[in-house]
């Protein structure tokens, strides 16, 4: 939270004439007033992966590139891009963004200031839940891997 993803993904989708898919977008348009909680936010993230996937198949599909704005915070989420590159049969760049947990936390009370509707979960007590779970990606994941 707060390393500056959605900022790097907008910046690639553009440079690269690219569809952009935001999971915040997503669960917001989805599920709007309903994310309270981590948990919440792990219960309807879940339920939009498989439209997700479909989705992204798609664009892929017609030769188009896709730059997705999710976490990848954990093996597990990695393992459900992973999955969805390899049924796509697509090449995949993975951005691992190296921040410190500062960092993160001055970027959210920015985000808190210029987004006062977001100000209830993305706060320092669910910054340190999700935290806790962060597992840095290693080279073995196989995943091509930029360090920004």
């Amino acid at each position: 939270m707060g390393a500056g993803k959605s900022t790097l993904s907008t910046q690639h989708a553009q440079a690269e004439n690219a569809v952009l898919i935001s999971e915040d977008t997503w669960l917001a348009t989805h599920y709007p007033d309903c994310i309270q909680t981590f948990e919440d936010y792990l219960t309807f993230s879940s339920r939009i992966k498989p439209f997700i996937k479909h989705h992204v198949m798609n664009i892929l599909a017609t030769g188009t590139n896709v730059v997705m704005d999710f976490p990848a915070n954990t093996v597990k989420q990695r393992l459900w891009f992973k999955a969805l590159c390899q049924q796509a049969n697509c090449s995949h760049k993975l951005y691992y963004i190296e921040r410190t947990n500062e960092q993160c936390l001055a970027q959210l009370a920015k985000r808190r200031q210029q987004y006062p509707e977001r100000a209830h979960f993305d706060n320092e007590q669910v910054f340190h839940q999700v935290t806790a779970y962060f597992e840095a990606p290693q080279n073995d994941e196989g995943f091509e891997i930029t360090i920004i």
